[in-house]
């Protein structure tokens, strides 16, 4: 026990053992300086005969035998020596000191080589060898108030504690995207895989722009879906950077597949390597859901500010005006108008024909009785804000080319069709988003419900930055896909971005329930939650605590944070976090990664050079157009003046004909 006692005792025993070693040098000082002490009258019988009796000990058989015990003891009395601690003190000081005073401490024997005075020689040698055994006291002193364990100073960012194991095992299915990575553990780099063996609980690649998400993640999760015989939907933000990729790899590896699929192009700019599809397939719509889900995607994809405000007045009359438009073009004549161009147009045509048409459809009249009413009543203030927002919102789309895209019919979106697999990819332009994620939203939610089916092909949909479509119950797609074997890869720069978008609830329910998350540098709010999903992992903790007389470290264990929230904010260009799900078939213990994904750029460059251009689908011209965006137009004043003469030629029908005078 530290007590003050046996301190004290301790002290005088290093007491001891130093005027030891100065007794013993003060002999030595005698014995070879006898003749200058005979000379300066320090002689007298008594030492004499002390001398003699310490003589025949041996003591001074050699000249410096004497010298290295009185050293030998001074060593040993420093070795308890506690000095005040002075962080400051560096061991380059106190070693100069010591190897000083070893120097003159034994190289003043060569003074007795000089031809002086003996009485001369002994007081030099004398001073030399007291100055070299202070040197060695005063280094071996400053060697006790060294500070000798010291904090990692190196690590000032806790790299090497905030590392952990990862999984360094290939765990591979006919399923899994497996990526080749690096990381660090205790300072040592190591080789591991970053294996998302069920893509179908959900992938979520977040990153800010530049942080290598399409790069190093969403083009492989591309390719090896394909090689692994996927049916494929790819939404191409930056129309043609992942279509360029996904056209070439179906080309390599289409004939893996069992009915080899084919390859479907969504386009609006360039026409001609693009093919036309109509999202209100009538052969899909089965009921009206159908018409009230794909009226709510499209009109909240262009007006995003709605989404918060679902289930107002002014949001929900707008959905259901456009909801009883396409439902009765799907039960008139059988769909044969049923396309979004047209239900566009019809929208824009007087209200006395347009209520007088939608009447006649019984499915409807629960939904356009407030509508008829509040004109019949003249209420037009409150019947032009139920439907101008939905006519006007929709006249957006009016253009030549989207109508001529929608209102063909070369695929249907049943992408995962047993006997018709497709890959299709529908490419955006980030320069004209807000017009094109409407319709491309409205595609993809068609397209979702007929994927999301048993009996179908496993499929793969990824979503190139995903918050710039809008798509309804996306959280129930990833939460019940899983049984009917279909993959979602959401691509995201923030959180925040999606809950600007989705609204604070939609958006927080599809980061919850998604089981795969992989992320590149993220900031803010964003880091703080995947900091918190990644867990803690067991950290060693160091504290210095100096005082007067000793030093005291003290060590502990500590759960923190595995990846902080600072960490994920600098994190490189292809360095990722994550965390990756499992199934019962194959259990993964280390499910956390921090890691940088491998790519072989030299491999990537090369096979990039090699690809060929998409082929165009067909040669389209400015007249053919024209004459599409006509003929809607035709088709429609057509429909309207027959059914208005077959209802007005009617008698059981002629009631329904409505004839407003207007003052």
């Amino acid at each position: 026990m530290q007590t003050g006692e046996n301190e004290q005792a301790l002290r005088k025993i290093l007491d001891m053992t130093r005027l030891m070693s100065l007794c013993i040098l003060g002999i030595h000082f005698y014995y070879y300086g006898y003749e200058a002490f005979k000379k300066w009258d320090l002689v007298s019988s008594l030492t004499n005969n002390i001398l003699s009796n310490i003589y025949h000990t041996g003591l001074f058989k050699t000249f410096s035998k004497s010298k290295l015990l009185a050293l030998g003891l001074l060593l040993i009395s420093l070795l308890g020596a506690k000095g005040r601690k002075n962080e400051k003190l560096n061991h380059k000081t106190a070693l100069g000191f010591i190897f000083i005073g070893l120097f003159i401490y034994f190289a003043s024997r060569f003074i007795f080589i000089l031809n002086l005075e003996i009485d001369t020689k002994m007081l030099v040698y004398a001073t030399l060898v007291c100055t070299g055994y202070l040197f060695i006291l005063r280094g071996g002193t400053l060697l006790s108030r060294l500070i000798y364990r010291k904090l990692n100073s190196n690590d000032i960012f806790n790299k090497e504690n905030e590392t952990f194991p990862q999984e360094e095992r290939l765990l591979e299915n006919e399923y899994s995207v497996n990526l080749p990575a690096q990381y660090y553990l205790k300072n040592k780099l190591r080789k591991s895989w970053v294996n998302i063996i069920n893509p179908f609980r959900g992938i979520l690649v977040a990153g800010t722009p530049g942080s290598g998400k399409s790069y190093f993640v969403i083009r492989h999760i591309i390719t090896q879906h394909i090689r692994k015989k996927f049916s494929m939907f790819i939404y191409d933000f930056k129309f043609d950077d992942l279509t360029l990729i996904a056209w070439n790899t179906w080309k390599k590896y289409k004939h893996l597949y069992a009915v080899e699929p084919k390859f479907y192009i969504i386009n609006f700019d360039d026409l001609n390597r693009s093919h036309r599809c109509n999202p209100l397939d009538p052969k899909s719509m089965i009921d009206i859901t159908d018409a009230a889900e794909s009226a709510r995607t499209i009109l909240l994809g262009l007006n995003r500010e709605w989404i918060k405000k679902q289930g107002d007045f002014f949001v929900e009359s707008p959905i259901n005006f456009l909801t009883a438009v396409i439902w009765y073009l799907r039960k008139c004549n059988d769909g044969e108008f049923c396309t979004l161009p047209h239900v566009i147009e019809l929208m824009q045509t007087d209200y006395d024909s347009l209520f007088t048409l939608l009447r006649t459809e019984k499915e409807i009249e629960v939904l356009i009785n407030p509508f008829v009413s509040a004109y019949l009543q003249d209420v037009m203030e409150q019947l032009e804000g139920q439907i101008a927002s939905a006519k006007i919102s929709m006249a957006r789309l009016s253009s030549a080319q989207l109508y001529y895209v929608l209102s063909g019919n070369d695929f249907t979106l049943d992408i995962n069709n047993p006997l018709e697999p497709k890959i299709v990819c529908m490419g955006n332009n980030p320069q004209k988003v807000q017009t094109y994620g409407a319709v491309l939203s409205l595609f993809v939610s068609r397209l979702i419900k007929q994927v999301n089916q048993k009996g179908k092909l496993k499929s793969s949909l990824i979503f190139d930055e995903f918050p710039t479509i809008y798509l309804n119950n996306m959280d129930s797609l990833i939460a019940t896909a899983r049984s009917n074997k279909v993959s979602t890869c959401l691509g995201i720069q923030d959180f925040s971005q999606l809950r600007k978008d989705y609204g604070r609830e939609q958006a927080d329910v599809i980061l919850n329930i998604t089981g795969n998350i992989i992320s590149g540098q993220v900031t803010g709010d964003t880091a703080k939650q995947l900091s918190e999903r990644f867990g803690k992992i067991m950290q060693d903790r160091e504290s210095l605590s100096i005082n007067s007389s000793d030093t005291s470290i003290s060590r502990s264990k500590q759960l923190e944070s595995a990846v902080p929230a600072s960490k994920i904010s600098t994190l490189s260009s292809g360095e990722f976090v994550g965390i990756v799900a499992d199934d019962p078939n194959c259990r993964i213990e280390l499910k956390a990664l921090h890691c940088d994904i491998i790519n072989d750029h030299h491999a990537l460059k090369k096979e990039q050079d090699s690809y060929q251009d998409i082929a165009p689908v067909r040669k389209i011209d400015n007249s053919m157009i024209q004459r599409n965006y006509m003929q809607v137009k035709q088709d429609i004043s057509e429909l309207v003046n027959s059914e208005m003469e077959r209802l007005l030629n009617d008698p059981a029908l002629v009631h329904l004909v409505i004839k407003k005078q207007n003052s």
